[in-house]
Parts: C-alpha cells; structure tokens; sequence
C-alpha cells in the first residue's frame, strides 16, 4: 500500500533527519528569509484552517492529526477542546509537549503513531494541516474514507497545489533524490480533488489557498 510506504518515509524525515529545522521553523528563533515566508504561510493556513470551526470548541473531542510542534495544539485547547494529538514522529511530539502551557495540559493528549488508527476513538472534528501533502489522491480518498466514520463533524485538511512552481520543485525533487530530502509533496487540482471526495458521499468544501514565498497549501474541509 503505496499510503504505508510514504508513512515510513515521512517518520524517517521528520524523526531522524529534520527534528531540529522543524522545531526551530516553528519556534521564534531567528530564520533565513525563505524560512520565515514558510513560518508566515503556516501562520495563516493555521488561522485558515481554525477559521473553520466554532470559535467555542468547549466539550468538542478534536483530532490533531500530525501535530508537529503542537502550534494547532496550543490554539485548539485555548478555545476548550479536548484535543488528542498525534504525530508519526516521538521527536515532534516530545518538542509538542515541552511547549504545550501548563494550564492546557488537562485537555490535551498526546500521541505517537498513524493518525488513521482507529484505535484513537471518535471525534468531533480533525484537522489535518499539511499532514496529507506527500500523498496521492487515491491515498488522500482512502484516508479519509477511513477517518470519516469516526468524525461526527468535520475534517479540515490541505493539499499542495499544482502550481507551476510547486511542479518545477516536484520535478526537481524527482531527478535529484538525496537521502537527507524532505520526502516530495504530490501535487493536486483541488477542485478534482473535491470532485473525487463527493464520492465518499461526502459534502466538500474549498477552504481556500495561502501563498507565502515558497509555502503554498490549499485547504479543503470534508463532512460526512
């Protein structure tokens, strides 16, 4: 299952070689200037993404699924949630939980592994930013087919679009494989993308595109 396969190339990037750059990416630490239009991209995708919810999360089970650092983390439990979550890599969830204040610890629980094991339980809603950007569509489709029945509200998730510059850096990606690479990002047309997912059944909507320097992510909220 071409899903698995990228799940143990993105723990292998994320656990073993880029720990400290993402930790340092999502942090106030002084970055390159290419960095900090990502930093800024991820910042408004966050508020995107958040954007989508109700500003009163107060009693909402919620599905951090790849948390990182815990940045959605942090926002999610301010607004009430109990958030469980989770990420394929120890290393970002032990940085999520040094980072994670005091007095949001009670609502927030962590998590090392799939985000897609139905073991987690049942939600209320998920939010999956830039956690599905490495995959097909078809494995996105199975995804979510999966998670949807454990969702009793929504699932808010990006993409990378198929731009002509994420395509050159896609290509480039191709040609030039190294070991120490970020695993490459698939490019998507979300609106076939959206297309595709209707058939879950499942209601689609276009949550929008952020574009800053090198971070461009489009984000789609599916409810089942």
């Amino acid at each position: 299952m071409s899903y698995d396969r990228t799940l143990t190339r993105v723990e292998d990037y994320f656990d073993r070689t880029a720990t400290q750059t993402w930790a340092r990416l999502t942090s106030d630490a002084p970055v390159s200037r290419i960095r900090a239009t990502v930093r800024a991209g991820r910042d408004r995708m966050r508020a995107c993404l958040l954007g989508a919810l109700p500003a009163d999360l107060t009693g909402a089970r919620v599905l951090d699924a790849g948390c990182g650092a815990g940045q959605m983390t942090i926002e999610l439990a301010q607004r009430g949630a109990d958030v469980l979550a989770v990420d394929i890599s120890p290393s970002l969830i032990d940085i999520a939980k040094t980072r994670l204040p005091d007095h949001l610890r009670p609502r927030v629980t962590f998590a090392s592994g799939d985000m897609l094991d139905p073991g987690l339980g049942q939600f209320d809603h998920a939010i999956a930013m830039d956690s599905l950007i490495y995959y097909t569509d078809a494995d996105i489709a199975d995804a979510l087919a999966a998670l949807a029945p454990r969702i009793s509200g929504s699932v808010a998730f990006t993409v990378a679009p198929r731009t002509p510059l994420l395509m050159a850096m896609w290509q480039a990606g191709k040609l030039f494989p190294r070991s120490d690479r970020a695993p490459v990002m698939v490019p998507h047309c979300p609106d076939r993308l959206a297309r595709d997912l209707r058939a879950l059944p499942a209601e689609v909507r276009d949550l929008g595109r952020v574009h800053s320097g090198f971070y461009i992510s489009h984000a789609l909220e599916v409810r089942p």
